[in-house]
C-alpha cells in the first residue's frame, strides 16, 4: 500500500542514516555506494566546486531531494542548485526535508552495480519530465558519460563522452569537465 508523503518526510527524517526515496509512493532506501561510484562523485564535486560561482550555485549530494510528484522524490547522487532556489526553500522556514519542485540546471547519477538500471530505467525518465535542463549518467568503471540535454522543444537530446572529452553543461556557461579528471 503506498504512504503518504507526510509519511515519507517523518521515517527520512527519523532515520538519520538512511538514504530514503520515495518511489510510486513506497520508500526504497538507497544502498551503499562503491569506491570508484563514490569516487567519481568526490572528482566532480571537486571539478564543478571550483568553477561555480557560490553566490550564484551550491552542489547538493545525497542530502536534498528532488520532487517529481506527490509520490516520487528521488536523492540524486549529485545536482547544481541554483541560489534562488536555495534562497526560496530558505525563506519557507521549513524544518522538514531539504526538497526542490522546480528543475534544476544539472542532474547526475553514478551508475553502480547495485542501482544502475533503476538509475537509468526509473530516475533518468523521471528528471526529463520534471524538465531538468541537463542529466548525466557517469559509468566509472566503463569511464563515459552519457549527457541528456533538453531542448528548446522539451524533448531531450543524448551525447556520450569517453576518453579524454571535455562536457560543457549547457545550463552552467563557463563549466567545463574533463571526463578523464572523474575517473583519476
Amino acid at each position: 500500500m503506498p504512504i503518504s508523503f507526510k509519511t515519507y518526510e517523518r521515517v527520512a527524517l527519523e532515520d538519520g542514516d538512511g538514504h530514503w526515496e520515495l518511489v510510486c509512493g513506497h520508500l526504497q532506501k538507497k544502498p551503499p555506494m562503491t569506491l570508484p561510484h563514490n569516487d567519481a562523485i568526490d572528482g566532480l564535486t571537486s571539478t564543478l566546486s571550483r568553477q561555480l560561482d557560490r553566490n550564484s550555485y551550491r552542489l547538493r549530494s545525497e542530502d536534498a531531494l528532488l520532487r517529481i510528484s506527490p509520490t516520487n522524490a528521488f536523492q540524486p547522487d549529485l545536482f547544481v542548485l541554483p541560489q534562488s532556489a536555495r534562497l526560496k526553500k530558505q525563506a519557507e522556514h521549513s524544518s522538514g526535508l531539504e526538497m526542490y519542485d522546480e528543475p534544476m540546471p544539472l542532474v547526475v547519477e553514478v551508475w553502480s552495480p547495485s542501482t544502475g538500471d533503476y538509475d537509468v530505467n526509473t530516475k533518468i525518465p523521471e528528471y526529463q519530465r520534471r524538465g531538468d535542463a541537463e542529466i548525466w549518467l557517469i559509468h566509472p568503471y566503463e569511464r563515459w558519460l552519457r549527457a541528456w540535454r533538453r531542448q528548446a522543444d522539451g524533448r531531450y537530446r543524448e551525447t556520450l563522452f569517453r576518453g579524454e572529452a571535455v562536457v560543457e553543461p549547457v545550463a552552467l556557461p563557463g563549466v567545463r569537465v574533463t571526463l578523464a579528471t572523474l575517473f583519476e
